[in-house]
């Protein structure tokens, strides 16, 4: 079966990777990341996301990732406590490097905005970013701007008040947020328009499916995810590219043009093309998240409505110099697509076909799951909902808990760590 409808943007894709590392990607050997939010953080996926990605793309790097988004926080805090007691327990327990902190959805309280609702958020906000610095000298913060309250893909439910525009008002915390973090120099992300023009367009591509995205308007499902991902790498200047490699086929002497992020060996002419590659990253799983039973609709239509392969994914592979014709794309024996010579001419990203690479880098998603999971059980169900009881038995299941997802994440890096693999392109009769 042909790729070429999703092969068009790659015209352009050698100067967008190229782009995409020329700025130092943000984290470094060392940093502690504490992702810190509502429910939208508490859901995970675009966390979970980004901690993927830097697992795939960066396997030697020290970096740990810590989740401590709560439902329904604010500012001032909520269920899991006052703001005070959160920051103590959930931020400044773990020595965080890096901090990013998104909030907004329930400051709001679903309604027009007013004076004194906008002064306890812009306050609180201060709060939250003076406490933290205060303890932790040197801490990075990441403010982030609110993702959005979905009004694109079906009418706005009746607990908004009729004509009011929600997500204008989490825009405006938006704009304070990028202009406050000039004046107090923070980092800043914003994960707010992006993920609106992706719902634009996916509203035009499936006017049904588009409403999955974000399906309450408020908690956007893992497509969703993926976009607010990708914001924040790219604030963060995460690089584009996964490889990149250029054969010339030519005159039956085929040679390696190009070879960024990975090391081909033992290219051979002799019927197509056959080689063996060793990269230096694994992509993002795009096909196995969307065949995954909570990917679907929500991850197709996010691959399909915005840049995100372009930006984040771009695994190329370009052949040139072929014999007219039609090839079959084999990888360690498998064949995974059907290409015509002008298609492989062209470049073609693995990153969207389901190959050993991808599949690899599902695992390594599997293993992130893991230890969030962990993580929570740790966090969450021990040491703050049994915190009123003095069982034995508490600080040795905390312990556990924590060794054990030590160990997941010493597995998640040690499955990040490409494998060979034998290519072949072998022309169909």
């Amino acid at each position: 079966m042909r790729k070429g409808s999703w092969l068009v943007f790659l015209m352009i894709a050698l100067s967008v990777a190229a782009w995409g590392q020329s700025k130092p990607f943000y984290l470094k050997s060392g940093d502690r990341v504490v992702f810190y939010g509502d429910s939208i953080t508490e859901l995970r996926h675009y966390t979970e996301i980004v901690e993927t990605y830097v697992v795939t793309r960066y396997p030697d790097l020290n970096v740990t990732f810590v989740n401590s988004g709560w439902g329904g926080d604010t500012v001032d805090g909520g269920g899991g406590g006052t703001i005070d007691v959160r920051l103590q327990r959930d931020v400044m327990a773990y020595k965080p490097t890096v901090l990013t902190i998104m909030l907004g959805m329930n400051d709001g309280e679903y309604a027009s905005a007013t004076v004194s609702r906008d002064q306890k958020f812009f306050a609180g906000y201060r709060h939250i970013v003076d406490t933290t610095r205060s303890a932790i000298p040197g801490l990075r913060i990441t403010a982030i701007e609110p993702s959005p309250y979905d009004e694109v893909t079906s009418p706005a439910p009746v607990t908004i008040k009729q004509g009011i525009s929600y997500n204008e008002v989490l825009r405006g915390y938006g704009k304070w947020i990028d202009n406050y973090a000039d004046q107090a120099g923070l980092d800043v992300a914003d994960l707010n328009s992006d993920l609106v023009r992706m719902l634009v367009r996916a509203r035009q591509l499936d006017p049904e499916g588009a409403k999955e995205i974000m399906p309450d308007h408020v908690h956007p499902e893992f497509g969703g995810g993926m976009i607010m991902a990708e914001d924040l790498l790219k604030a963060w200047g995460g690089p584009s590219l996964v490889t990149s490699v250029v054969i010339d086929a030519s005159n039956g002497a085929p040679q390696v043009k190009v070879a960024n992020n990975a090391n081909v060996s033992n290219l051979s002419g002799a019927n197509g093309l056959a080689w063996t590659e060793l990269d230096d990253a694994l992509p993002l799983p795009f096909p196995e998240w969307q065949a995954a039973w909570w990917g679907g609709t929500p991850v197709r239509l996010a691959i399909q409505s915005s840049d995100i392969a372009s930006a984040l994914n771009l695994e190329l592979l370009k052949v040139t110099g072929l014999r007219k014709g039609v090839y079959s794309l084999r990888i360690d024996g498998e064949s995974l697509g059907v290409f015509n010579d002008d298609e492989l001419g062209a470049g073609i990203n693995l990153s969207l076909i389901s190959t050993p690479m991808t599949r690899q880098a599902m695992k390594v998603y599997e293993l992130t799951e893991e230890h969030g999971d962990l993580h929570v059980a740790q966090w969450r169900y021990v040491n703050t909902s049994l915190s009123q009881y003095n069982f034995s038995q508490k600080q040795q299941a905390i312990e556990l808990l924590g060794s054990l997802e030590r160990s997941v994440v010493e597995k998640q890096h040690e499955t990040a760590h490409p494998l060979p693999h034998n290519f072949e392109l072998v022309p169909i009769s």
